[in-house]
């Protein structure tokens, strides 16, 4: 379910960083490609440094995971994005 949830954000994160940066903006599609492999990298990097396993610690605690997994899913892919963008524009001139 994190990973879902990692991906999902993570195309959001994209297009958002799509959107708010016109240089390095992708398209809708590639937006949401770039974001969606940067969310589940975003998402492993946060479950591989512990914070991945929080959810089932206490009732008030699942909040704070899904928080944590979405805003790693989004930032994640708009790091992604932005890292795609840059090499696009590179490679263009």
């Amino acid at each position: 379910m994190e990973l879902l949830i990692s991906l999902i954000a993570g195309a959001v994160g994209g297009n958002v960083a799509g959107g708010l940066l016109k240089d390095i903006n992708l398209g809708v599609l590639g937006n949401s490609i770039a974001g969606i492999i940067g969310g589940g990298l975003g998402g492993q990097i946060l479950s591989m440094v512990g914070a991945g396993g929080i959810a089932g610690a206490a009732g008030g605690m699942e909040a704070a995971a899904l928080i944590g997994q979405v805003a790693s899913g989004g930032v994640g892919g708009g790091i992604v994005l932005a890292i795609v963008g840059a090499i696009k524009n590179m490679l263009a001139k």
